[in-house]
């Protein structure tokens, strides 16, 4: 993304390559006003206090703009892959807090808060955040090629040039994919 628009800043809460800045999105060192829209990628899970990136969303984003976030999704498929998946993180959702322990800046976190936050507690967080509006909400299709590919974390399962028979399979799945999926994209908007 950051090749394609250069004033995307690439950050994250430990330093590695590709990174322009580490930022901790619970307490950013960003103006008021200054963002127009954060991207996530299966980060939302790992703050310990969602409270306080809210907070900061609603400091650093300017009205207008808003939040995509891309977070593990919490269907039957999702809800029994993710507690054997990554042993270093939970999937809870029944857990009763928004708060989750964490043991360092890339362990002990609950997997499910995304559902905890925008799907079992939505009325609360509307009732807090009444300056934020969840205006869409989408399950990804890629849950094969995500697997097979390796992740985040694993090697490659799958060749490269097999990529298209993949597709293919995942287009024929697509009416199943609430039952499917692993991730989901909410987007957040900063009411004007």
């Amino acid at each position: 993304m950051r090749e394609r628009y250069a004033d995307v800043i690439a950050s994250d809460i430990v330093p590695s390559p590709g990174i322009d800045q580490v930022i901790d999105a619970q307490s950013t060192c960003l103006p008021d006003k200054s963002v127009r829209v954060f991207f996530g990628q299966n980060c939302f899970h790992h703050f310990p206090n969602p409270d306080r990136f809210f907070a900061e969303v609603l400091r650093v984003v300017s009205p207008g703009g808003g939040v995509v976030l891309l977070e593990p999704y919490y269907g039957p498929f999702a809800s029994f892959l993710y507690p054997r998946l990554f042993p270093t993180e939970g999937f809870d959702k029944h857990f009763p807090s928004w708060e989750t322990p964490v043991v360092g800046p890339m362990n002990g976190a609950n997997q499910a808060l995304s559902y905890i936050v925008f799907e079992r507690d939505r009325e609360e967080f509307e009732r807090k955040y009444p300056e934020l509006e969840i205006v869409h909400r989408q399950v990804c299709g890629n849950y094969i090629k995500y697997l097979l590919s390796g992740g985040l974390n694993f090697r490659t399962l799958w060749p490269k040039f097999g990529i298209p028979l993949l597709t293919g399979v995942e287009y024929v799945l697509r009416p199943f994919g609430k039952y499917l999926s692993i991730h989901h994209i909410i987007v957040i908007k900063v009411k004007e």
